[in-house]
């Protein structure tokens, strides 16, 4: 058999590797507690899976929905307005996406062309550059230095990479390094897109995990926004709906059209049940956000404050659903580090290097179980003498 050249780029991922890792230890009969992948534990509102159910018990919407329904992208503009004080038109500037992972990727492909050059953050997560690859695209790395908060600083790119530049990412709260950009880098990323006339995809999944009493915005409250890009939103971490994958494409009219007619030829539209049970979520009572917002914070202040006091030194993170760690000093790669946490603490984490050139060094902790086994991690640690 012969398979497509493509395919020579990916590997085995780091979480196959890490669920190889889970595997093996629970096969011991050893304990494993797992801050590695992303996946929340918070589920939806009863209100909304009454919704979702109910809505399943309908013969009448297993048809294909071939397309977003009215409702649905008219409760996503409401949301907007209600939410971020930004007005979306739900006919033209709406398009739905099943997960924003599948919307990175085929995104990309309405776009770039093979040996278009694509800015990327570094460190990123990984369907930010997996999906610009997949359409031929070359990548430029955009730096996230500790020395800036972790922030792109625009003006370091080279003229010239700019210049040949058609696409480009970004994403505050970020994921993995936790970094919230000022409201002037949003001014000055649109006027870098409109001088080197390059499309803007802001993903904006953690607008609501911010802590400590800060809020988060919409890059399409700044003005000129439109103009060069879009924004990715998902109800994954926000409403608990993480397995039914619903996310969205808001902003410029014309990259939402060709996103549009790319899912048209792809897809037959996302299932009745989702759609109401979406609505529902964005429209509905909001309480569950506040609560899953201070779920996250109480989460991020044990593991935090515990490990701190454990003797790792690490910053705790403003936002999202995710700690980025420094490993001990002694240590040159972090997939090493991981293997020995996970076997002196069944502590399982991800190394930073699988989120690009400037992860290394790094690991990644995702706030993803209860706080009773966010401090069962720390005692681990703090039993095991790697911070000693």
């Amino acid at each position: 058999m012969k398979f497509a050249k493509r395919m020579e780029q990916f590997g085995e991922g780091v979480f196959s590797r890490l669920a190889e890792m889970r595997k093996k230890r629970r096969a011991e009969g050893k304990e494993v507690i797992d801050l590695s992948i992303g996946a929340p534990n918070i589920p939806p509102s009863e209100r909304v899976m009454k919704v979702m159910a109910d809505e399943v018990m309908k013969p009448e919407n297993y048809v294909y929905a071939i397309s977003d329904t009215s409702a649905l992208l008219e409760a996503v503009a409401k949301w907007y307005k209600r939410r971020y004080d930004v007005e979306i038109d739900p006919a033209t500037e709406v398009a739905s996406l099943l997960g924003s992972q599948d919307g990175l990727a085929h995104i990309a492909m309405t776009i770039l062309d093979k040996g278009d050059v694509m800015l990327v953050p570094d460190p990123c997560y990984p369907i930010f550059a997996d999906g610009p690859r997949l359409a031929g695209a070359e990548l430029y790395y955009m730096p996230q230095k500790k020395e800036n908060d972790y922030v792109i600083q625009l003006k370091d790119i080279p003229e010239d990479v700019a210049k040949k530049a058609k696409f480009m990412l970004v994403s505050y709260p970020n994921n993995p390094t936790a970094a919230m950009a000022p409201r002037s880098f949003y001014d000055e990323l649109i006027a870098f897109a409109k001088k080197y006339d390059i499309i803007v995809l802001h993903d904006n999944a953690y607008s609501e995990l911010v802590f400590d009493g800060k809020t988060w915005g919409s890059f399409l409250s700044v003005p000129g926004a439109k103009d060069v890009g879009v924004e990715f939103n998902s109800l994954s971490k926000t409403y608990g709906l993480a397995g039914a994958r619903i996310g969205f494409c808001i902003g410029n009219k014309e990259v939402v059209a060709q996103l549009k007619t790319l899912k048209s030829n792809m897809d037959y539209g996302m299932f009745l049940p989702i759609q109401k049970a979406a609505i529902e979520a964005i429209t509905g009572d909001q309480s569950s956000v506040e609560t899953t917002r201070k779920a996250y914070e109480r989460r991020r202040d044990v593991l935090c404050d515990g490990l701190i006091a454990a003797g790792w030194e690490m910053d705790k993170p403003p936002g999202t659903m995710f700690v980025w760690a420094p490993i001990p000093k002694e240590y040159t790669e972090s997939e090493k580090f991981v293997a020995d946490l996970l076997d002196k603490t069944g502590v399982l984490v991800t190394p930073g290097s699988a989120f690009g050139p400037s992860g290394e060094g790094y690991v990644r902790m995702a706030l993803v179980q209860d706080e009773a086994d966010m401090q069962r991690a720390v005692e681990a640690v703090k039993a095991s003498g790697l911070f000693a």
